[in-house]
């Protein structure tokens, strides 16, 4: 839906420095649209590269109506909160954008496109984009990846909202500038957005769902390696998106995201975070299921450092790596190039063998 032209408007109200703005910092982050504005009244009169550690100068404006001075064509629902419900407050945002003419793009569980089209003022121009609508129904899964020569990188993660969208596109940019022949399999709303294709997984009914990854990724058979966006964890109870992934793709690879400076789930605090060695062994177990399919090996670790300092970044990275035997970074604060992933020849490495 979204073309590369069009000027686009974040809106975040409430959300700027929420977990459930990622959806908006993802946008902000890689959308390769021309971003007119942030809107958000708390941070009014600033610049997202003052608030975020984003290297863009984005202004930050406080109403609707600042947003359409800059002859924005479309607004962006920058938030994606847990069971992806729709705040109350912003349905009088969502009637005054398509009433100005503006189009919608909604990343979150509620469908808008139904409910509120009578408003859209210019039905040939303007539109409503449910992000996290199935565009098919794909057959049951049936192990196809497994036959394709190329590397599968799947990222997971110990919990919701630690990185795995994050490092997957930062590792894609990373290996695109180095002329690797690279995909990305997006699989969440932010993902879709930003790169303009891939399946809401969770979108999808549990039987389709690993039918739905392995139709995808068989679409990157030509590619050398393919990146697959990770969805949830194992660790947490809401969530089911690990093992579909898994089985849809067949990784060769994977690559764990944790958040440091808390112990536990961010939603949950009785459920603690495992000894990673022991989380890690759990997803390479799972790939695996006891030598029926190939083996996969965690071969680096992408840590989420927002809630410490850079000085105590550096002592987490160094005591994991010592550790684990794994390569570990930031992939926003110290980049990608660290992990450990290619060879000169720009091939991922083998899989690393741990008794």
């Amino acid at each position: 839906m979204l073309q590369p032209n069009q000027k686009v408007a974040v809106y975040m109200e409430g959300h700027i420095n929420s977990d459930y703005g990622k959806m908006g910092m993802g946008v902000v982050r890689y959308l390769s649209n021309p971003i007119a504005c942030i809107i958000d009244s708390t941070y009014a009169g600033q610049r997202c590269g003052k608030v975020f550690n984003i290297d863009r100068d984005i202004p930050i404006v406080p109403t609707l109506k600042d947003a359409l001075k800059l002859k924005i064509d479309v607004l962006i629902l920058g938030i994606s909160p847990s069971g992806g419900m729709l705040p109350k407050s912003w349905e009088k945002i969502i009637i005054s954008a398509l009433k100005s003419g503006l189009s919608i793009v909604n990343g979150l569980h509620v469908l808008l496109e139904k409910r509120y089209r009578k408003y859209i003022s210019n039905p040939e121009k303007s539109w409503i984009w449910d992000i996290r609508v199935p565009q098919f129904t794909p057959p049951i899964a049936s192990a196809k990846a497994q036959q394709l020569d190329n590397k599968r990188v799947l990222f997971i993660g110990t919990d919701m909202a630690v990185g795995k969208m994050t490092s997957a596109l930062e590792l894609y940019d990373w290996l695109r500038g180095r002329k690797v022949n690279v995909g990305f399999l997006a699989t969440g709303q932010i993902g879709i957005t930003v790169t303009g294709s891939g399946i809401p997984l969770d979108a999808f009914k549990v039987d389709h769902a690993c039918g739905a990854v392995e139709q995808e990724i068989l679409k990157y058979r030509n590619c050398d390696i393919v990146l697959i966006e990770g969805q949830g964890s194992l660790l947490h109870p809401g969530s089911t998106a690990t093992l579909p992934l898994m089985r849809g793709s067949c990784p060769t690879h994977l690559i764990l995201c944790h958040k440091i400076g808390q112990d536990s789930l961010r939603d949950l605090p009785s459920i603690k975070f495992p000894d990673l060695k022991k989380f890690i062994r759990l997803n390479e177990k799972l790939v695996e299921v006891c030598g029926s399919y190939s083996k996969a090996r965690v071969v680096g670790i992408c840590i989420n450092s927002s809630l410490v300092s850079e000085k105590r970044a550096i002592q987490v990275i160094d005591q994991l790596e010592c550790t684990l035997k794994i390569p570990v970074t930031d992939p926003v604060r110290f980049g990608v190039e660290n992990l450990g992933l290619l060879d000169n020849s720009l091939q991922l490495c083998k899989i690393p063998k741990r008794e």
